[in-house]
């Protein structure tokens, strides 16, 4: 988004139509560039990374530090902060967030008894649906963000669940001591950069034989890219996905040493399209209790400011995957085991 609109967008006072054909000109840019984009040198460069993941401070200050009482005025019911499954007969965000996370437990082959570990837990809502719909499961989530780790204990204890377990951890450090039959990771991969070291790591946490990965990202039609803050336009990667991952459909074929891939499937983009629209409207309904948490979360002068960039963050998910019917960027599902 050029610097010269960024104040404009900042108060508010560009009409929602211009922001929208803005963000799908730059749309039709980024298309155009990935058409001659280096695939194989891209993969070649992860793989050389040092870090399993760049820049976990600034995402947490970005989104999972932010008052989790905010998200509880944008989040479906459930407050999955996620793509929702609208094209299964779901009509409203808290039947589309129960949808997918139901299409995940089939996905994954997961039975009631099975040890469970939920990779980038966020809020809780597999974490918490797993719970409650598998309750001889002992559930254990892994999250970066202290504020996440509270607010998910606490509705845990509330509904009276006495199977779930939270770990506060950086995924770059952490060593699991134990295995799990089922793994699920939800939008986490997208924040990690060296995948044959992610992969080598969590390979050791899956159970031999038996245990299986389930990864649920989101991603391009074709070809994989950083989001970087030094880009022209890099207003994504500045204010919500500094250091961020837009895998490719087809990325973590390339990483199989670990691990093998049993199968995958493709979500259409518009699902997530309609789950960003739900959140802007909930955000913008729910705007007179939002601001007071905006502004002790970001000081009073720039509540507005980050109103307005929530705003416009949501905007740019939803075009982002209608674009070209949902075909150009999708959400893709993997399910691995161990080597």
């Amino acid at each position: 988004m050029a610097n010269f609109y960024e104040p404009l967008i900042d108060q508010g006072v560009v009409p929602d139509f211009l922001v929208r054909r803005g963000i799908r000109h730059l749309l039709s840019r980024r298309v155009a560039q990935l058409s001659s984009a280096d695939k194989v040198g891209y993969i070649k460069g992860l793989k050389t990374r040092e870090a399993i993941a760049d820049n976990t401070k600034e995402a947490n200050e970005q989104h999972y530090e932010v008052p989790t009482e905010f998200f509880k005025l944008c989040l479906g019911e459930r407050m999955k902060y996620s793509c929702c499954l609208f094209e299964d007969g779901a009509n409203t965000l808290d039947q589309a967030e129960v949808k997918m996370m139901e299409l995940y437990a089939e996905r994954a082959g997961l039975v009631d008894g099975m040890s469970v570990l939920d990779l980038g837990c966020g809020w809780g809502s597999l974490t918490l649906f797993l719970a409650e719909r598998f309750p001889n499961s002992k559930i254990t989530g892994l999250s970066n963000s202290t504020g996440q780790r509270e607010s998910i204990l606490e509705t845990a204890a509330a509904r009276g669940f006495s199977n779930v377990e939270i770990i506060t951890a950086d995924i770059n450090d952490h060593q699991m001591d134990r295995t799990f039959d089922r793994i699920f990771s939800i939008e986490m991969f997208e924040h990690m950069k060296n995948y044959s070291a992610l992969f080598t790591k969590i390979s050791k946490w899956i159970a031999p034989e038996t245990g299986r990965l389930f990864v649920h990202v989101f991603a391009h039609q074709s070809t994989p890219y950083d989001f970087k803050t030094e880009d022209d336009n890099s207003w994504m990667a500045r204010y919500f996905f500094t250091g961020g991952t837009m895998p490719s459909e087809d990325l973590f074929l390339w990483f199989q040493q670990e691990v093998e891939v049993l199968d995958r499937w493709t979500v259409n983009g518009q699902n997530y399209a309609q789950t960003s629209e739900e959140w802007l409207r909930l955000m913008d309904s729910n705007k007179a209790k939002a601001m007071p948490i905006l502004s002790k979360a970001y000081g009073e002068e720039s509540a507005n400011m980050w109103f307005q960039r929530w705003r416009v963050f949501y905007l740019s998910v939803a075009e982002l995957f209608n674009y070209n019917a949902g075909k150009e960027w999708v959400v893709v599902h993997y399910l691995f085991k161990r080597r």
